[in-house]
């Protein structure tokens, strides 16, 4: 072992404990480990940062600003609205239905992406169908990871591994080569996780909490039908306000005053103003459905506000506020706070009165909107607390269309080879742009920065690792442990110690790691080093022993879950999935 080795598997080792106990994020970890690489002259440093340059990266930029323009276009929303009236509200279909809808997004975007969106889709689910969090959120987080071998575009992890192959003179890995290993693993994962690792889930659940906590309150608000809106002269059955918009419909006012009740088979008339109760998204986006409006909205009509920075806030009531005991009309809300009351919630109660009149109590929660100036100054107000300022984004529904053509023609591109990904990636980034499915300033907030420093500052150290042997030595070791004459049982090593490395670190790294000695072993031995690559790419995404993958991660709080869970449900899946590798992956890729 020469000094230079040595040096490069300390630096390894620090990384890895940094990566394990997260004192500080991965990203910075990354960065210290490229600083490190040059400082210590084991990287040149013309060479160091050539990473930030790479395919990898420029594809991944491409691929989060595409993903982002199909959330902004609503295309990702109606997609989760397809798969919750499909589901109904029977919790074996609702489990069933969410897995599957995550699996098939998440092997077209990022698996943290498939996660964030059905996160709240889940706990909102969850709660009217009146089962526990924890019964829907690591079923989710498993089935987002499953598909991760389906396509090149599952997880940042493939785009690594077929960028690093380049370097060894083999083929990058084609869009969907992956499939014939990732589809078998997606099926009988999602059949275990359906079948056997739902009866291993905990029970636990404190779902009011949980829901309140990611925004989820249910409120009351007033809608009003608008002159020439599609409700007009249907009932409420066929409105499909309780199915398409997700909202209970309490009350029917007609006249200002007249109190319809409720019945499947009141007509809807022009003018009438329904009490509805709903989640806090879903009332916002009564904003963007034709003919409605939220009553509250019409009288934001000064002109001014068109061009004024318009926020939206929940705002808490607190103790010996005046205004406990009072109606916001009586107490004249509007006119003291210049903010508009959209809809009120209070915990465990169903309110039947319109919003100007119901009796406002301590611990009550408001809806407010008006200008970003109105709502900070309630943060100096003792009896009202701001617990925090809501994103008014509003999906752009009609450019949807521009976006689904886009990334479907990106798709297309690369499988028939027409352009390589990292162009249609990047071509398909400045078509969302220019259709306007996205604006820049809304992309780049959207992209996750840490995943391409993370990539482009580890992209050096498997530079280091060939540059300075390293890479050659390990494998040396890993053939004197494991013997010649047994491919499989080196397949094997090799994927136990990638899943190994990938719970305390991210996924990307323990493959830029591994993949080089693997490649080298195969080298040594005159074995298909492709074989191996892929061996690697499968293990480097198998990430279900422990939360530490940002899939499970995002699920670890809100299902209330143990460390110990995710080893309970997760080891006999990463079982599966190893018996499905072992003997497809040389069966596909022969290893002489």
């Amino acid at each position: 072992m020469t000094l230079q080795i040595a040096l490069l598997l300390a630096i390894i080792a620090l990384a890895l404990v940094f990566f394990a106990f997260e004192w500080i994020s991965a990203d910075v970890t990354a960065l210290g480990v490229l600083l490190l690489l040059v400082l210590t002259g084991l990287v040149p440093a013309d060479r160091a940062f050539s990473g930030f340059g790479s395919d990898t990266v420029m594809l991944i930029l491409g691929l989060l600003i595409m993903t982002a323009a199909l959330l902004r276009t609503g295309v990702v929303d109606m997609a989760g609205r397809f798969v919750l009236r499909a589901a109904g509200g029977q919790p074996n279909r609702l489990v069933m239905a969410i897995m599957i809808a995550t699996a098939v997004l998440s092997a077209f975007i990022s698996n943290t992406a498939a996660t964030a969106f059905f996160l709240p889709v889940a706990l909102g689910a969850a709660a009217k169908a009146r089962i526990s969090a924890s019964n829907l959120l690591m079923p989710l987080a498993f089935s987002s990871i499953l598909t991760s071998s389906v396509s090149l575009i599952s997880t940042s992890t493939n785009i690594v591994v077929s960028n690093m192959m380049t370097r060894y003179g083999m083929p990058p890995m084609g869009m969907f080569e992956l499939a014939p290993v990732g589809l078998p693993i997606s099926v009988a994962g999602l059949l275990y996780v359906l079948l056997i690792g739902r009866k291993l889930l905990p029970q636990r659940d404190n779902q009011r909490q949980l829901t309140e906590q990611f925004g989820l309150r249910p409120y009351l608000t007033e809608i009003l039908i608008r002159p020439k809106s599609n409700l007009i002269g249907k009932t409420l059955t066929e409105s499909g306000l309780g199915q398409e918009l997700d909202l209970t419909v309490l009350q029917v006012i007609r006249d200002n005053d007249r109190f319809l009740g409720i019945s499947a088979e009141i007509r809807l008339q022009q003018g009438d103003i329904l009490l509805v109760e709903g989640l806090r998204e879903e009332i916002l986006k009564i904003q963007d459905t034709a003919g409605l409006d939220i009553k509250a909205d019409m009288t934001l009509s000064d002109p001014s506000l068109e061009t004024e920075d318009i926020r939206l806030a929940e705002i808490l009531i607190m103790p010996r506020s005046p205004l406990i005991g009072r109606s916001l009309r009586g107490f004249g809300f509007r006119q003291r706070y210049g903010l508009q009351v959209l809809a009120i919630n209070r915990h465990g109660e169903t309110l039947l009165r319109k919003l100007t009149e119901v009796w406002l109590r301590m611990g009550d929660v408001l809806l407010v909107q008006g200008r970003r100036t109105n709502v900070t100054a309630l943060e100096t107000d003792t009896t009202l607390r701001v617990l925090g300022a809501v994103e008014q984004k509003r999906p752009n529904r009609r450019r949807a269309p521009l976006a689904i053509a886009i990334f479907t023609g990106v798709l297309l591109a690369t499988t028939f080879e027409l352009l390589s990904l990292p162009v249609a990636a990047l071509l398909g980034a400045l078509l969302c742009f220019l259709t306007r499915c996205i604006t820049p300033e809304d992309a780049y907030r959207e992209v996750e920065w840490k995943v391409l420093i993370l990539i482009g500052s580890l992209l050096a150290l498997g530079l280091a690792m060939d540059e300075t042997g390293t890479a050659k030595y390990l494998a040396s070791r890993v053939v004197e442990v494991v013997g010649e004459s047994n491919p499989i049982g080196l397949l094997s090593g090799f994927f136990i110690l990638t899943v190994i490395l990938t719970q305390p670190m991210s996924n990307q790294a323990a493959a830029i790691v591994i993949l080089p000695v693997a490649i080298q072993t195969a080298l040594q031995l005159g074995l298909n080093p492709r074989s191996f690559a892929m061996m690697i790419a499968v293990a480097a995404s198998c990430s279900y022993l422990t939360p530490l993958e940002p899939s499970c991660l995002m699920v670890y709080g809100p299902g209330r879950y143990r460390f110990a869970d995710f080893l309970k449900v997760g080891a006999l899946l990463t079982v599966l999935i190893f018996l499905i590798t072992v003997a497809l992956v040389p069966r596909f890729w022969p290893l002489s």
